[in-house]
């Protein structure tokens, strides 16, 4: 079985002009612990107990409800609402994306807007700018208890329920959580509102294949192709015992050796692609929360070409030599229409190329400059972008998280510092009462 995509991890080891990168010889340990961290999944596989992300791309059985709700808010309603913030959003945003573009929905679906924080600025402008009669919701929450996600839905229900009043707050809103006797739960039984299930086993930042469907169904995306290409990175990463083969594990291997023995304490994920601005982003909280604990873990830095060039690339080229640089290439030299030579006076380089070409020579050049300056680079190379591909790359770094993880003894699924705020929030919020 082989990945929809390619990776290139030659730009990362050190080389003559260049001695920031990793000395070969050094990966070859760090390759050694995760085949046996592939090996440990491969097993887990095999009885049971593997993690619950790697089993959900082979699943399609938990999508019937999904397919119910979709087909409600999918007629009448002319936006859908997703409340929640951090795993519970982002994915969700990653794979929206992929058919919104910046522009709105496909023609004929719902626009699917993600509400993932509580500036009450926003909530205003929401309540002023849309018709609460053609606005379905979706609020999730795993626990069933984020803060944020019951306030988000109070203020909103409010809102809904002012208009069209309280009993037809059912048709209007659907909640997905694992316990029904949470607060989240409690309001769904309330007010008879749909409930979809959290598989309790999966965390919210590894939950992108579940939590991410019904806005895909919703914008008409094929749900059932974005597992495939979750599962045909399972199929690639556990049939082989090489890890050189297993390109998630050769990913961690590559991240974890430049960490501890080249100095790297920042992972830089820059797609060249603005459909992936969110997949950047959804990276973003999966290997911060999932690998820094005890010490441990690198800061990953979401960054998207060209916007970036011009933001971070010098800083990238001449600031501290402490980053792995992940390019993300989509082919693109053969779309957009040629540009006329008359309309770009003095810039003859231009002429007759297409937007596409232009945006293949900026990701080729910021590659090729990084190396200049010895930077280590890695490259995720993609055919094209699709259903298929991105739930590869989703699964493709959700396992090299977890490989990660084991190869710096922490727990990728817990974030036990996050409590902390949590907890003084609370209290802060119960000060308020006096």
């Amino acid at each position: 079985m082989t990945v929809p995509y390619t990776q290139d991890i030659d730009g990362c080891f050190a080389r003559g002009s260049a001695p920031e990168g990793l000395p070969p010889e050094r990966l070859k340990p760090w390759l050694t612990r995760a085949g046996e961290s592939l090996a440990r999944l491969r097993a887990a596989c095999g009885d049971g107990s593997a993690p619950a992300f790697i089993q959900l791309a082979e699943r399609a059985d938990d999508l019937e409800p999904v397919q119910r709700l979709a087909r409600h808010f999918g007629t009448g309603f002319d936006t859908m609402l997703v409340l929640g913030t951090g795993g519970s959003s982002l994915g969700g945003q990653a794979v929206a994306a992929l058919a919104q573009r910046g522009f709105g929905p496909p023609q004929g679906a719902p626009e699917v807007r993600f509400l993932d924080n509580v500036d009450p600025d926003t909530f205003h402008a929401m309540a002023a700018r849309l018709d609460p009669a053609e606005t379905g919701v979706l609020a999730i929450s795993k626990s069933g208890g984020t803060a944020e996600t019951l306030c988000q839905l109070a203020i909103v229900m409010a809102w809904l329920g002012a208009a069209n009043g309280d009993s037809h707050l059912c048709q209007h809103v659907a909640v997905m959580t694992e316990n029904l006797d949470s607060p989240l739960g409690q309001i769904a039984r309330d007010h008879g509102l749909g409930v979809l299930d959290h598989d309790p086993n999966l965390g919210g930042r590894f939950s992108v294949l579940s939590t991410g469907a019904l806005p895909a169904m919703l914008l008409g995306l094929d749900v059932h192709a974005l597992r495939a290409g979750a599962a045909a990175v399972n199929a690639a990463a556990f049939e082989t015992d090489d890890p050189t083969m297993a390109p998630p594990a050769q990913g961690a291997a590559v991240q974890v050796a430049l960490a501890r023995e080249a100095g790297v304490s920042q992972s830089v994920l820059m797609p060249y692609c603005d459909r992936l601005f969110w997949f950047a982003r959804w990276y973003r909280q999966l290997w911060a929360e999932s690998l820094g604990k005890q010490g441990n873990g690198t800061t990953p830095i979401d960054a998207i070409g060209t916007v970036d060039q011009h933001s971070q690339l010098q800083l990238y080229l001449d600031g501290p030599a402490d980053k792995l640089f992940t390019l993300v290439n989509v082919p693109a030299g053969e779309l957009g229409a040629a540009v006329d030579p008359y309309l770009v006076p003095g810039a003859d380089y231009l002429a007759d190329a297409t937007m596409g070409q232009l945006f293949e020579a900026e990701a080729r050049a910021t590659r090729d400059s990084l190396l200049a300056h010895g930077r280590p680079v890695r490259t995720l190379d993609l055919q094209a972008l699709d259903e298929t591909r991105l739930g590869a790359l989703f699964q493709h770094f959700m396992l090299e998280t977890a490989i990660a993880a084991d190869l710096l003894g922490v727990d990728a699924y817990d974030q036990p510092a996050v409590e902390d705020g949590k907890q003084r929030t609370k209290a802060f919020m119960r000060e308020r009462k006096g």
